[in-house]
């Protein structure tokens, strides 16, 4: 029996997937604006999963029928915003017809080469959030980005001179820049769906500080976390950043030290013997951290107490 191939189709160029999507040749190679009501939906069992060689921003909206993300499905009948970096996997499962509306802006690395934004895109962090937790837009939002979607279509579909790539980059920066505001306020507006996580967090960290056996064998990571919440670590640092002021690792350093401090001031283990129960293969690590963040060593703190 055949094993059936599971590695992704890899779209290495923006002229690959307009052939694919059956639409006409770009008109720019390393840039361009897809409307979603030209497009047909991939047909071919290769594209189930897929890898793009390039950015890919997508507004979708007004789709008849639904999508399967992975295990999940969505509806658009609002208007969402997806985002994947290059040689990032995606896995799509149509279910029915696919009528969509809406805007995908494919942007190649090479495109942005010469200007700052092909360093500071990299720092947008919802280019590595889930589909699940895409940005849902207002008709306002909405409005706003999809001017900009056509702008960057109106530059190249005009005579290409000596300012329309700058034109088009500094579009393309704008666009980020809307999204990371719209995202900022999708942390403050989704607050029922946010402060559940927050207690799921909270939760973890207590039941993993209270089970000796999960304790001892090692310091919760920002990676472990995030897969127990199912969530993506980018998504999950955000949105704390954005509530508390906090990132992840340091909702899990506060309480490690809780614990710390409890075992300090109502057990007679000695420091060596509470880093290691707190999952720490080197005590002196235990202390470092512990005075950075109470300004005291454990010995010092243990001492207040006496």
């Amino acid at each position: 029996m055949k094993k059936e191939n599971n590695n992704p189709y890899i779209f290495n160029s923006i002229s690959e997937l307009h052939k694919a999507l059956e639409i006409p040749k770009p008109k720019h190679p390393l840039v361009s604006v897809i409307n979603f009501e030209e497009v047909k939906c991939f047909e071919d069992v290769h594209y189930r999963k897929i890898s793009y060689n390039f950015y890919c921003i997508a507004i979708k909206k007004n789709f008849e029928g639904k999508m399967k993300y992975g295990q999940q499905y969505y509806d658009f009948d609002e208007g969402i915003m997806t985002f994947f970096s290059p040689r990032q996997v995606v896995t799509t499962n149509i279910v029915e017809g696919l009528k969509l509306e809406g805007y995908w802006l494919v942007v190649h690395p090479d495109f942005l080469a010469s200007y700052p934004l092909a360093k500071t895109i990299k720092k947008y962090g919802f280019f590595f959030y889930e589909v699940n937790e895409a940005l849902h837009l207002s008709e306002q939002e909405e409005e706003i980005l999809e001017n900009i979607f056509e702008n960057i279509e109106r530059e190249y579909q005009n005579n290409i001179d000596h300012f329309s790539q700058d034109v088009m980059v500094a579009q393309i920066e704008l666009l980020l820049q809307y999204c990371n505001r719209f995202y900022n306020r999708q942390f403050i507006t989704r607050k029922i769906v946010n402060d559940e996580i927050l207690i799921r967090l909270e939760n973890l960290l207590i039941n993993h500080f209270n089970d000796e056996e999960k304790l001892a064998s090692s310091v919760p990571t920002v990676q472990y976390v995030s897969e127990q919440l199912n969530i993506s670590t980018n998504y999950l640092g955000d949105m704390l950043r954005s509530i508390t002021g906090q990132t992840t690792q340091q909702h899990i350093h506060n309480k490690l030290i809780d614990k710390a401090k409890e075992l300090l001031s109502t057990t007679n283990l000695s420091v060596r013997e509470i880093a290691f129960q707190l999952g720490f293969e080197y005590p002196q690590s235990f202390n470092k951290l512990f005075k950075k963040k109470t300004d005291m060593s454990p010995m010092e703190f243990r001492q207040s107490f006496n």
